[in-house]
């Protein structure tokens, strides 16, 4: 119950769209409760919303609608920006933290990492068009002006990194005091993503994709295959030249069938298999041997941890915040990005070391500080720290 010493909090979310398979959705619904528990009121600001997404929120959700008409996704996100502003500053909330980059947030949850970084990463592998498109783009332009403005604003009062790495890169890119960023990790249902949940599912999850006892299964879960890294994990599985690995892909993309078209053509059609985007992702997890995540760009995926969790090892890429929390050889192994033969020979290690029971176990160890509970702990301090503050 609230006290005087600790009153409830009002903490308004900034979200523009719900997506079930996104990392920002994920975030509210495992720390809605958690955070209720602490005596914090959440009302989520949004275009759309689900009031309980897939009836998997254990309280009710505060929803504000905001949807001003848009044309393009330029005036998509400006629109939304100007029209969500003006809804908090109506409401008063004791906190602001928004998922987009809107100038003038209390707290800016930096889930996404840096775009102008991301943009740099894509302009050095892009060709003359493409680099041409991405210069000209006025979206981009958008997106990198108000970040730019976001993180120097004079309202913002704390910026929330998922990992280490968006901290640095924060640091370096922008003028923002070094104590106004916070490393609070995303926090998982420990229960819910367990070793024995795997154990329980993994014979039937298997049979249904169709792998032998003695296939070797990677698992590449994530939207947005090229900044994820796909082209590389299926050049690998070429370069590996072993018959019993398999590649499974689950997430959602539009040029998915440019993707399916470069396995079939480098003869790895009946080894590579599309699941497409799932609700429940943990019989992917049991079905699986090792997570392969060869990402160019990514902040700290949630999936790394639910497949740590389960105790599934983990190859990520040393651009991917989540190589924080992997020690090699023990939980996991850090490639370099665009680099497929490197990524084959670790695959290779890997398919060696899985024989050792003991990896999930280390899988599992590195990820129990990692819980919903935690993650809801460091958030509540961090809110009433900058209530004291104020």
């Amino acid at each position: 119950m609230p006290t005087e010493d600790a009153p409830t909090l009002s903490v308004a979310i900034v979200r523009a769209r719900y997506n079930p398979y996104g990392g920002a959705e994920r975030f509210v619904q495992r720390a809605l409760a958690a955070l209720s528990a602490n005596d914090v009121e959440v009302t989520v600001i949004a275009r759309s919303w689900p009031d309980r997404a897939g009836d998997s929120l254990p309280v009710k959700l505060h929803y504000l609608r905001v949807d001003p008409f848009y044309i393009g996704s330029r005036w998509r996100d400006a629109s939304f920006a100007r029209a969500a502003y003006a809804a908090w500053r109506k409401h008063g909330f004791d906190i602001v933290q928004s998922h987009e980059r809107i100038p003038g947030c209390d707290v800016y949850r930096a889930g996404d990492g840096v775009h102008r970084l991301w943009l740099d990463l894509r302009l050095e592998r892009a060709g003359p068009a493409e680099r041409l498109g991405i210069r000209m783009n006025p979206y981009h332009r958008y997106v990198c002006d108000a970040e730019k403005q976001m993180f120097e604003h004079p309202r913002l009062r704390a910026v929330i990194c998922n990992s280490r790495m968006v901290r640095e890169e924060i640091l370096r890119t922008f003028r923002v005091e070094p104590e106004r960023l916070h490393v609070i990790y995303n926090g998982i249902d420990l229960e819910e993503f367990s070793p024995a949940r795997r154990e329980a599912l993994r014979g039937a999850a298997r049979a249904q994709i169709g792998v032998q006892p003695r296939d070797t299964v990677f698992l590449f879960v994530g939207s947005g295959f090229a900044r994820k890294g796909l082209d590389i994990a299926i050049d690998a599985l070429a370069r590996a030249s072993f018959p019993g690995f398999r590649l499974l892909v689950a997430g959602r993309d539009r040029d998915a069938a440019r993707f399916a078209a470069r396995a079939e053509r480098a003869g790895l059609a009946d080894r590579v298999r599309f699941v497409g985007a799932t609700d429940d992702v943990r019989s992917l997890y049991a079905a699986a041997d090792c997570l392969i995540l060869p990402t160019r760009y990514d902040p700290f995926p949630n999936t790394v941890l639910e497949a740590l969790a389960m105790g599934l090892p983990a190859i990520v890429s040393r651009r991917c915040g989540a190589a924080e929390i992997i020690q090699a050889g023990v939980n996991g192994w850090v490639c370099e990005p665009d680099d497929a033969a490197g990524l084959a020979r670790l695959m290779h290690e890997a398919d060696r070391a899985l024989r050792d029971e003991r990896m999930g176990g280390a899988a599992r160890q590195s990820v129990e500080r990692f819980g919903i509970g935690d993650m809801a702990k460091q958030l509540v301090e961090l809110y009433r720290g900058l209530v004291r503050r104020a």
